[in-house]
């Protein structure tokens, strides 16, 4: 949470000069330390991030937000340097030193980087891209010294623990990491061949920033040593603390702990390297596909370039919503499934994107795709743009841009990406001023130097065999990429940078004082026809959040008609009988404001978002929506058609087989082994009428519940009082299959590079404080934190996968037990022996007094970061409202986490992780898998998830 800040900014959009704090009001600043501005407020109505900005001796530039509202603290530390800072033959060094970075320095032990700040109740993680890498943790606000005694020892004193095993087994993650988000998924390739064609082969966006196989299989750990001695110096970092922290302590740990480290090699700001091509480029990816896509790219101009801010409009008018050129023209008239359009803008260059996506069976020829594509591209010479488009436009960025400041942890952010690249904290003001200043004329003139007539690069993505359908024969052959030997880094041109301390770093910080997590004042009525509200008060950005759960949900669908619930939400988001969905979509984007239908197990969920000035005209348009659906029918054969094509997508996937083998092992004779989304007869069998009927049998008031976050009183739902409808519907519950005797349930996806493995088992509905949340507490220390005994298994010390866990859930009838892992193909067998290992040791031997103690602190100290945003209030008050819980349900959780016994853990643990009650199921290339599963003597069955 944050305070609405308004005041005076440092630039304001009207041209200002700066306006900075008095130097003698700041509070005394430790030796070393230098106060280079302070931003307090914005112009009124402004949106605005207040911060302190400071440098050390060193070069380490800090970043101070205050922010009081929550006892929390977000620490960002962003090094300028990504992929774009590596070298021809090195590509993925960024990312891969991002997992290094986890592996203990001289002080922090192995893997105790992630354990101390789950211990704390934190959250942490990092993230690479092409420009910067940036590590972060959100934690109680007693837990600040101890987060910066982490991060500047790996700052500072990583090398001395990097060992050349830590090295083989993050190379291995990484190359797991690679496989399941490249390799093994649908369409995963697909920017990484753009890359390539886009830019030269020297041109450090040619690749990805997973980087190349071959070159992680080039380098050694002294490669990695070097490339951190060179960027990672404080003088290339930005550290960012934002929430409830004291300025002038604050400062002084982060000069003690941060001060002593020497400066690394100076760093300049990378040169803009924007690209252009010469002539039309063809390419062709032949993937696991059904549904053929075609991707258009052109380059542009760079990241804070003068008609960046035109490009990025430009786009959202080719393709960004349902008043776009390639909307209207492509997706609503049926002719294909998607089409849209971004401008993905970085550092150094950007580049336009379009994108349209066919159907499945071979309808689509990309030929004729593109020439569609590249007529209503040339269609907006003639047609412009208007002012009223374009007004719009700007209404949802600046609402975005109000949204966005809704957590400490995504205003901590935006302050260090804005001084890493522009060395303004503040570019907040120029970004809006910059969209601002943007005109239909500067648009039309971007789509001219960049797109009409220029040449592009063209991706054809087609079914395996089938290049017959590709929009062009390819005629660009990619240059090979001129590498020379290998030159290894010898230990002696290495230079280490030594920090010199006056106090003893391996004595870890304390916490101080304790924190209070204060659970938002809750407020309660009930509408005049019985709709049941919960709400809180929410004052610091003047937004509102409303969900209404009503009760349509899948748990209704007739026979054989999977899918209805989602088809008629899907509908209730088009035309009504007063307006287009075009012109609602319109009045939507003007206020920059959300509202949206999507259906779950038991409701379908109307979802409001809205600046609290536009409310009323919000739930105006939410009314509308509501009561007065068209039901046109071009639009439901439109959109069951894209639900039928969405099905073929969906069930391209390793992760949905996965899931969908799940629902049938489990739930099978019953409704819950259905695929939410439906099936291709499911989908086919539903009409229209069957629309219109569900619509006025289950959109009742009757058993509907809302949730509110933001400052709205009960008038403004009268709209919703008045609802009358149909009695709330029941159902009757279902008998569950007993389960066969541990079987291997085979799902054959020929040629998989990974295999996805699961363990499952019938769980318990949900309950918030009895044997549900008890077993996931036994739980927690087996598979569910990072530094769980499976994932530090298979992850950590034997490298098969990229991540590794297991969860309990339950819902209102029916409840699983899931232990997971996507891990290399050739790991298969290994892999699940350490599962059934795992569990049976945890199922026999229980846990230590160690892990107990670890779990009372890490779940215990959670609730500090629980209710931060709206989205997680609305979250706590749903949860509240479906289950009929008190109020105080979380101060009885956390008086379970810190009584419950390790004896009731122990015989949770035997009772719910013994692994021959788990069913098994296995993604992945059946012919080469079955034999080397055939002996563990489990009866394997082949599985075709019904589609």
């Amino acid at each position: 949470m944050q305070k609405w800040i308004l005041g005076v900014a440092l630039f304001s959009l009207a041209g200002c000069g700066a306006q900075l704090a008095q130097r003698d009001a700041a509070p005394e600043l430790p030796e070393g330390v230098t106060l280079i501005e302070q931003v307090t407020g914005g112009q009124p109505n402004e949106p605005v991030i207040p911060y302190t900005k400071y440098t050390l001796d060193n070069g380490l530039t800090v970043l101070l937000h205050e922010d009081k509202s929550d006892p929390l603290v977000h620490v960002d530390m962003t090094y300028h340097v990504g992929s774009a800072r590596e070298e021809l033959g090195k590509s993925g060094f960024a990312h891969f030193f991002e997992h290094m970075m986890f592996q203990g320095s001289e002080h922090v032990g192995d893997q105790e980087h992630f354990r101390l700040i789950t211990e704390a109740g934190g959250t942490l993680n990092g993230t690479t891209n092409r420009d910067r890498t940036n590590y972060f943790q959100t934690v109680p606000a007693n837990q600040l010294e101890k987060m910066l005694w982490l991060e500047s020892d790996r700052m500072g004193f990583l090398l001395g623990a990097v060992s050349q095993r830590k090295f083989e087994i993050q190379r291995s993650t990484v190359k797991n990491e690679r496989a399941q988000r490249y390799e093994n998924r649908p369409y995963g390739l697909v920017y990484e061949r753009m890359g390539e064609a886009l830019f030269p082969r020297t041109h450090p966006y040619s690749w990805q920033t997973i980087g190349y196989t071959e070159d992680l299989d080039r380098v050694d750990v002294n490669d990695l040593k070097a490339f951190f001695l060179r960027w990672y110096g404080p003088n290339n970092a930005t550290l960012t603390i934002g929430g409830d922290i004291d300025v002038e302590q604050t400062l002084a740990w982060v000069n003690k702990y941060f001060g002593s480290i020497p400066r690394g090699p100076e760093v300049e700001k990378p040169a803009k390297r924007p690209v252009t091509i010469d002539a039309d480029r063809y390419l062709t990816l032949e993937d696991r596909i059904q549904q053929p896509m075609l991707l258009m790219a052109w380059p542009t101009s760079y990241n804070g370039a003068e008609d960046e801010a035109s490009l990025d409009m430009l786009a959202r008018v080719i393709g960004g919503g349902k008043n776009s050129l390639l909307y209207q023209n492509l997706v609503k008239t049926g002719e294909v499934v998607d089409a849209g359009a971004f401008h993905d803008c970085a550092e150094l260059a950007c580049t336009m994107y379009v994108y349209a996506m066919g159907q499945s069976g071979n309808k689509d020829n990309l030929k004729n795709l593109r020439q569609k594509v590249t007529t209503v591209l040339d269609g907006l010479e003639q047609r412009g743009i208007n002012s009223k488009e374009l007004n719009e436009l700007k209404g949802m960025v600046e609402a975005n841009a109000i949204f966005g400041l809704q957590s400490v942890r995504g205003k901590a952010s935006q302050l260090a990406a804005y001084q890493t690249f522009f060395d303004n904290p503040n570019y907040l003001s120029v970004e809006l001023g910059n969209l601002r200043a943007v005109t239909t004329t500067s648009m039309e003139q971007a789509y001219m130097r960049y797109i009409n007539g220029n040449p592009s690069v063209t991706l054809s993505v087609v079914p395996r065999g089938k290049t017959a359908i590709q929009a062009a024969k390819p005629n660009y052959t990619l240059p090979p990429r001129i590498i020379g030997e290998h030159q290894k880094v010898a230990d002696n041109e290495l230079l280490l940078r030594e920090p010199v301390d006056d106090f003893d770093r391996s004595v870890m910080p304390q916490p101080s004082s304790p924190v209070e997590s204060v659970m938002p004042e809750l407020y309660q009525l009930e509408l005049a026809n019985g709709i049941k509200v919960l709400g809180t008060k929410y004052r610091e950005t003047p937004t509102v959040e409303l969900q209404m759960v009503i009760p349509a949900g899948r748990r209704f669908e007739p026979a054989g008609k999977t899918g209805l619930a989602q088809l008629t939400a899907s509908m209730m988001g088009e035309a009504s009988t007063k307006s287009s969905a075009e012109e609602l979509s319109s009045r939507l984007d003007s206020l920059g404001s959300t509202v949206s239908f999507s259906a779950g197990l038991y409701g379908t969920v109307v979802s409001v978002t809205s600046l609290e000035k536009n409310l009323p005209q919000t739930l105006a348009i939410m009314e509308e929506r509501l009561f007065s659906p068209a039901f046109d029918p071009a639009d439901f054969e439109r959109l069951k058609q894209q639900a039928l094509e969405g099905v073929v997508y969906e069930h391209q996937r390793p992760s949905w087989l996965a899931g969908q083998a799940t629902r049938e092992v489990l739930f099978r004779g019953t409704s819950f082994s259905l695929p939410p989304e439906g099936t291709k007869g499911s989908l086919e069998a539903i009409s229209l009428d069957d629309v219109k009927a569900f619509y006025r049998r289950y959109y009742t008031p009757n058993g509907a519940d809302i949730v509110v976050v933001g400052d709205i009183n009960a008038s403004q739902l009268g709209f919703l009082a008045d609802w009358q409808g149909m009695p709330e519907p029941t159902y009757t519950s279902q008998v569950l299959p007993k389960l066969p005797q541990q079987t291997l349930w085979m799902v054959d996806k020929p040629g998989a590079p990974q295999t996805v493995i699961r363990l499952v088992r019938q769980g318990l509905p949900f309950d918030a404080t009895g044997e549900l949340f008890e077993t996931q507490l036994a739980n927690f220390n087996l598979a569910g934190n990072f530094n769980s005994r499976i994932n530090l298994n298979l992850r950590e010390d034997k490298g098969y996968t990229y991540g590794a866990g297991g969860y309990q859930s339950g819902g209102k009838e029916v409840g699983l037990s899931v232990y997971y892992a996507q891990v290399r193909a050739d790991a298969s067998l290994a892999s699940l022996k350490e599962f059934l290992t795992e569990l049976e040791k945890m199922s026999s031997e229980g846990v230590t007094d160690e892990e107990v103690a670890f779990m009372r602190l890490a779940v215990g100290q959670k609730d500090a970061l629980n209710y931060e945003t709206p989205g997680k209030k609305a979250q706590l008050l749903g949860q509240i409202l479906t289950y009929s819980l008190p109020e105080n349900f979380v101060e009885t959780r956390n008086d379970i986490v810190a009584s419950i016994s390790k004896s009731r853990l122990n015989e949770l643990a035997a009772t719910w992780f013994n692994p021959d009650d788990y069913q098994i199921i296995v993604v992945g290339d059946a012919k080469s898998l079955t034999p080397q599963f055939e002996t563990l003597g489990i009866p394997i069955k082949a599985l075709e998830p019904q589609k």
